[in-house]
């Protein structure tokens, strides 16, 4: 199969193309990232503007994306470009693909994504799965990690001391507050993209232990 993974230099992202290459379901995977990455036999990874996708690029075609792209609110700097991000660029990638024959799709989003949550960050993302839900993918999977564990090139604030403390507590948490390794999401995301199942479907931070 051929994939386009959107996101392919962040933690899950990364994970993501490893596994995506190891794999011999996966021929080819097309990762349009802002910087040039790593060459390998199976990839194709333009370099592009995402405020400026080229709409008849032929990479557009595939058989399934895979969306890991995401920031925060400290890189990002205001709301709007937190929502550029987080919302429009994986839209704006859902749409191309599509147009282009692309019918399945698997976006990274998170445990608490929900588009009428007074949460700003929770809102985003249900408001990004609301959206993708209305283009009409016929393979649509939402993997909704918590506290994602894994190492970053930039910490994120606060993330690091949570970590610790889940680490310490997990074995008496529930299961839907545990640390989701990047791996195991990375994979949920994968297998989603492989199988193509019909429908909307859902993967909770419980089943990405």
């Amino acid at each position: 199969m051929k994939l386009i993974l959107i996101g392919a230099t962040g933690l899950v992202g990364r994970e993501v193309l490893r596994l995506a290459l190891m794999d011999a379901r996966v021929s080819k995977v097309v990762a349009p990232a802002r910087k040039a990455l790593p060459t390998h036999p199976k990839l194709e990874a333009p370099v592009v503007d995402f405020d400026h996708l080229p709409p008849d690029a032929p990479w557009w075609q595939a058989d399934a994306v895979i969306c890991t792209l995401g920031t925060t609110m400290k890189v990002a700097g205001t709301r709007q470009m937190f929502m550029r991000v987080d919302h429009d660029y994986p839209l704006a990638v859902a749409r191309l693909a599509l147009a282009a024959g692309t019918r399945t799709y698997a976006l990274n989003s998170a445990a608490g994504a929900n588009a009428a949550s007074r949460f700003f960050y929770n809102r985003v993302k249900g408001e990004l799965e609301r959206d993708l839900e209305a283009q009409g993918f016929a393979s649509l999977t939402h993997v909704r990690p918590g506290l994602i564990g894994g190492e970053r090139d930039v910490a994120r604030a606060g993330e690091g001391a949570a970590l610790r403390l889940l680490r310490v507590l997990g074995p008496v948490l529930p299961r839907r507050w545990r640390i989701n390794p990047a791996p195991r999401i990375a994979r949920a995301l994968l297998e989603a993209a492989i199988a193509a199942a019909p429908g909307v479907h859902v993967v909770t931070s419980e089943h990405l232990l």
